[in-house]
Formats: C-alpha cells, structure tokens, sequence
C-alpha cells in the first residue's frame, strides 16, 4: 500500500475533514482514503436530464412514430 502526504491545505479543508470523520466514526486518515476512493473509484451518478442530453442527434421524429397495427390493442392511450 501507498502513501500520500498533501501539504499546504487550508485549515478550513482539514476542520471540515476532521469533523466528517467524527460524524462517520472513523479517523481522518480514513475519511481522506474514504473520500479519494468514492471521487476516484466509483463512476459518477449524473441526473437523467444531463444523461439524455449527451445522447446525440439521430433520425428524425417520424423514425420514432408508433406504428398501429389494425386490431392492435390500445394499452395506454
């Protein structure tokens, strides 16, 4: 296992770390892994609304129309 020494952070940054680490029960060096795990590891959450943006611009809306069939049933409309 690796070590890491980060120096020159503001004191408000430590307050703030060292009073989340008391909110979790566990020391500020294990909050400081807990946090770099969770901003470097786990993939970011995005809201759907950011999701559905970033998909691109394909077909027109007529490529997308429902099609009814004769006889097909009318389940939500």
């Amino acid at each position: 296992m690796s070590s890491l020494i980060v120096r020159g952070v503001d004191e408000a940054i430590v307050k703030a770390l060292k009073s989340r680490a008391i909110r979790h029960g566990r020391s500020a060096e294990a909050e400081h892994r807990a946090l770099l795990a969770e901003a470097l590891l786990q993939p970011r959450r995005r809201p759907l609304a950011e999701v559905l943006a970033a998909m691109p611009d394909v077909g027109e809306d007529a490529d997308f129309a429902r099609v009814r069939e004769h006889g097909a049933a009318r389940v939500f409309d």
